[in-house]
């Protein structure tokens, strides 16, 4: 195995399997938040990408599925094998990830920040096109053979809808990478299912040295009626896909119970809607990892006094909403789309709230706010942050170091070895000694780049 990314940072994930029997590139993730990660985006993965047999995708978000059109770009030309709602979901995750980058191109050209006269984006819309035509559904539980030998097998994470854990065996050998893990008690999704027997696993440490605590609706609640008695409105920066349905849930299920009367809540996101079109109708299909019961009532997001954002305008008539709101907004860390506008015009006044509901990379706007930043640069400016702050760590919906420990704990024998990985350094060493001192395995946190024999 050679660690392509995820190794000592959370995000940019790839793992490339190498044997007799081919090679496979485990998750094809874009690298986010610090620039020096970012930049490695451009950088030639160190392998023959023509060469490679196949990508196997945990689940859509841009961490995991974002450097695609990339590596088709580049070479790649074999199946890339996936649940089938990640492909749906990493298509709506892809375009939009287009459209950004072009966006941030035009704009450094335009500013004149980049070395190049004419900056082009990593990637465009025709480059997502060609790798989604590459797209290979498969099933939950289904033992999937590999291009030139080998097979897979996608089982439920409960992380988002699609998501899995992948048990691969190739040559004989058998490594499961837990992709990003959920948390029991998810509304909508079942749990992540008990770790197979393997040679190896290889596992994420996102939250790998905190406990996030229960989610707490309440917690929300106390924190919009508070803004609402100075007037202001709340502003919550969500990943478009899952954490605005949960966040959208909560709502729901507050103001079905009377709680929240009244007040409009706003989508601000193309693809946040697109998802929760197909997070509604895999409900309504009971898909396999859909919890039981979840859409048993009806549509969930059924007491909310919905209104969709699509176009541009719309969004702007809401910077400055002239009674009080929520308004739900992508992207979750703040590193650009729709959100930016909001932040910029909301951020100066005391009335206002920004509620932080995932995880925050460093070197993103949202961690900046997360770690207390009285300015934020937004569009070349720096803007004060008078608005009330607040993180609601209950609401994210990755494992955090206990569900790891105990999804980690089902496995029937123990693996040779470990490998720790999609973290910051400190939560993927923390997690690591934990594993060592709870469990007794052999675990590891893999370099950049470092290249391991399993078993």
């Amino acid at each position: 195995m050679t660690f392509l990314g995820g190794a000592g940072t959370v995000t940019g994930s790839k793992t490339l399997v190498s044997g007799a029997g081919g090679s496979v590139l485990v998750d094809c993730g874009l690298f986010q938040g610090l620039r020096e990660l970012r930049r490695r985006n451009w950088d030639p993965l160190p392998t023959d990408v023509a060469a490679i047999d196949a990508v196997l995708l945990t689940h859509a978000h841009l961490d995991h599925c974002g450097y695609l059109p990339r590596l088709c770009s580049d070479g790649f030309s074999g199946p890339v094998m996936a649940t089938a709602t990640t492909a749906e979901l990493a298509r709506i995750v892809l375009l939009d990830s287009a459209h950004l980058l072009a966006e941030e191109a035009r704009y450094v050209g335009a500013h004149g920040s980049s070395r190049h006269a004419h900056p082009k984006p990593l990637y465009d819309e025709q480059d997502v096109l060609r790798a989604v035509a590459r797209m290979h559904p498969v099933g939950f539980d289904t033992d999937v053979s590999l291009p030139r030998g080998g097979m897979a097998t996608w089982r439920p994470a409960g992380h988002i809808l699609g998501s899995s854990s992948v048990r691969l065996e190739l040559d004989g050998v058998s490594v499961v990478f837990s992709g990003d893990l959920g948390r029991a008690g998810h509304p909508l999704l079942v749990p992540p299912a008990p770790l197979p027997p393997s040679d190896a696993v290889v596992v994420e440490s996102t939250y790998g040295d905190r406990s996030h605590g229960e989610r707490d609706p309440e917690d929300l609640a106390k924190v919009i009626e508070r803004t609402v008695r100075r007037g202001g409105s709340v502003l919550i920066p969500a990943f478009a896909v899952d954490r605005t349905e949960i966040v959208l849930c909560a709502l729901s299920d507050l103001m079905a119970g009377g709680r929240l009367s009244g007040l409009p809540v706003y989508v601000d996101s193309p693809m946040a809607l697109h998802a929760l079109d197909v997070y509604r109708a895999a409900l309504r299909r009971h898909d396999p990892d859909t919890a039981p019961g979840a859409a048993g009532q009806g549509d969930p997001f059924s007491g909310l006094d919905l209104r969709a954002l699509r176009t541009p305008g719309e969004s702007m008539s809401v910077n400055d909403p002239p009674y009080p709101s929520i308004i739900v907004s992508a992207s979750g860390m703040a590193t650009g789309g729709r959100v930016l506008h909001h932040l910029a015009a909301q951020l100066p006044d005391a009335r206002n709230t920004v509620v932080l509901v995932g995880y925050q990379a460093v070197g993103t706007r949202g961690r900046d706010l997360l770690s207390g930043a009285r300015t934020l640069k937004i569009h070349g400016r720096y803007v004060p942050v008078r608005a009330e702050v607040v993180d609601l760590p209950g609401f994210s919906v990755h494992a955090d170091a206990d569900d790891l420990l105990t999804w980690l704990g089902t496995a029937a024998t123990a693996p040779q070895a470990c490998f720790v990985v999609h973290g910051e350094q400190s939560s993927a060493d923390t997690l690591s000694q934990r594993i060592a001192d709870e469990l007794g395995w052999n675990a590891v946190v893999p370099r950049q780049g470092e290249k391991v024999l399993v078993p």
